[in-house]
């Protein structure tokens, strides 16, 4: 089996209070186990968010089971997701150059040593 690395990036409103709430949703065993069980099942085998400021970064390593389409229509379809991402929306805000309702933009790796 192969791992494959993704690389994605948000910013999160310039609030010092809604980063810190943000921040509580996600800190070690806070995230909704519904959540977890999803990145899981789409064969995310680990994600990892870092922040500098209000813009985040997350890195996401895949199986061969992975596959971008399938996970967008898979938390299409699933309430609890859906329940999440809106609550997150809440901390979230688009980066000036994303399409109208896109979150996490895809980075272009642009090194490697």
């Amino acid at each position: 089996m192969s791992i494959k690395r993704y690389c994605y990036a948000c910013d999160l409103k310039n609030d010092s209070k809604l980063i810190a709430e943000y921040k509580a949703y996600h800190a070690a065993g806070n995230a909704w186990p519904e959540i977890t069980k999803s990145i899981k099942d789409a064969g995310i085998v680990d994600m990892e968010i870092y922040l500098t400021g209000n813009r985040m970064f997350m890195i996401m390593e895949v199986d061969d089971t992975f596959n971008p389409v399938k996970k967008a229509e898979m938390d299409a379809n699933n309430p609890k997701v859906q329940e999440w991402e809106n609550l997150m929306w809440n901390y979230q805000q688009e980066l000036p150059w994303a399409k109208d309702g896109e979150k996490w933009i895809s980075l272009e790796q642009v090194f490697k040593l």
